[in-house]
């Protein structure tokens, strides 16, 4: 681990905050949370749709969510005398606390209903949400960050999945950053979430599907296959160094992705050697970079951390980071209309062999 002390502390409404710091810190809990907060909400409802086999959650109260505060009164900002964030101290490293509008947590109300119309069965959405804070800076970003600092937010998300994965319930853990009000945020401090699910996500489902049919009909692992004929071809290889390789998928979805995966098989960010955990941290900010770099503009992204889930089936993950964007010009968004979003069949508005060269190129 590269960061020299982790603190936890409670908020004033019972929830936990950690600080990672790259330096020792021994008064983390001399600055406590001075607000007077509500009790968190309960936990979301999960709804089962039977018509395609998958759970829904819904979090009625999100909708009260903080939504794109000025930066004098953003609550990932550290507290300052004129205003209190989520932060107690007055400066961080690293931090990581319980998201105020969960979408899953261990509260569960009373008297929650089982199912609706007898046909959609109904339970909590057991779970937890965190929110990772990667710098005190409002105005920085994640490719803005030296890679040391980027080993000291791998490491906390290391640390993190670990235990999340520990707790009662949670089928999957699932690291991530919305970039850009193009994709959705609600706060612009550079900061990314951490989901456990209390069922294993749809997308997660078909990959351990396809996984198992590959592994059954050839004895081989799948993604194992898969990066060493990118590895091979080339022909859409971003960047690579000894322990990794970035590559677009060649049957990619959007119009600009790209999949980050180490060359040895690991489950879970947990299970990287330091070696590998140093290395990610270059190339994938080069590979910001180049996306940034693209329409020479800030390229809103999803950045999704696939790892192995926790019970049946850990066997055939394969850790890896896939990055998107939904831009595909410098003036034009992919929207997913009709056939993505009613039908989930995705339409690509560029050849993946394009987008690799054109990232290759900035």
């Amino acid at each position: 681990m590269t960061f020299k002390s982790r603190t936890a502390i409670r908020l004033s409404d019972g929830r936990e905050l950690i600080y990672f710091d790259e330096q020792e810190q021994s008064h983390r809990a001399d600055h406590p949370d001075t607000r007077q907060l509500p009790p968190p909400p309960p936990t979301s409802q999960l709804r089962y749709d039977p018509l395609v086999d998958e759970w829904v959650a819904v979090a009625a109260h999100r909708q009260t969510r903080t939504f794109l505060p000025p930066s004098d009164a953003c609550p990932l900002c550290p507290t300052k005398p004129t205003f209190a964030s989520e932060i107690p101290a007055p400066d961080y490293d690293v931090v990581v606390f319980e998201n105020q509008f969960p979408s899953f947590s261990d509260r569960i109300p009373e008297n929650e209903i089982t199912e609706v119309t007898g046909m959609v069965p109904v339970r909590p959405g057991v779970g937890r949400c965190e929110v990772v804070c990667f710098t005190s800076d409002h105005n920085s970003a994640f490719g803005a960050l030296p890679p040391s600092r980027v080993r000291t937010v791998v490491d906390a998300l290391a640390d993190r999945t670990a235990e999340m994965s520990q707790l009662d319930g949670v089928a999957q853990v699932f690291p991530f950053e919305n970039r850009g009000v193009e994709i959705g945020v609600t706060l612009h401090h550079p900061h990314g979430q951490i989901y456990a699910y209390p069922t294993v996500p749809p997308r997660t489902k078909l990959m351990l599907a396809a996984a198992r049919t590959y592994l059954d009909r050839t004895g081989r692992d799948l993604y194992t296959d898969v990066l060493a004929a990118e590895r091979a071809d080339g022909a859409r290889v971003i960047a690579a160094n000894e322990h990794w390789t970035a590559y677009v998928p060649a049957a990619a979805r959007w119009p600009f992705e790209v999949q980050l995966a180490p060359h040895r098989k690991v489950p879970d960010l947990p299970a990287l050697s330091d070696e590998e955990r140093d290395a990610f941290g270059p190339i994938y900010l080069d590979v910001l970079r180049r996306f940034d770099g693209l329409f020479g503009k800030p390229m809103p992204y999803i950045s999704a951390w696939h790892q192995a889930v926790v019970g049946e089936g850990r066997e055939l993950g394969y850790l890896h980071l896939q990055l998107f964007s939904i831009r595909r010009a410098a003036d034009k968004l992919k929207y997913l209309a009709g056939s993505e979003s009613a039908m989930g069949f995705f339409v690509n508005d560029i050849v993946p062999e394009k987008a690799a060269q054109m990232l290759r190129d900035v």
